[in-house]
């Protein structure tokens, strides 16, 4: 079987399944959940225009509930994933 190759941004992977976007190593502390909220068709492709950012504890024993330490709303992924790489970047250095 071979090992699957996974993009990374700043030096953390990213793992996509359809609206959501996993930002970060699910070993660590913290990761990042983007959520596609809504996008618009541009020619052949689609573009985000709402994108929910969530920065959450990765501990399973802490209520779903009382995962997410911050939230965020951007007008694109561009936006969104330069706030989830400092949020992460910020989170995993303390």
């Amino acid at each position: 079987m071979s090992e699957q190759k996974l993009l990374n941004f700043r030096g953390f992977p990213l793992l996509r399944q359809g609206n959501l976007v996993y930002y970060g190593n699910i070993t660590d502390k913290y990761i990042i959940m983007m959520q596609i909220m809504d996008s618009t068709k541009v020619k052949d492709l689609e573009q985000s225009t709402k994108v929910l950012v969530q920065l959450q504890h990765t501990d399973p024993n802490i209520r779903a509930r009382n995962r997410v330490l911050k939230k965020s709303e951007k007008k694109g992924l561009y936006e969104a994933m330069d706030l989830a790489s400092v949020w992460l970047t910020r989170a995993l250095s303390e």
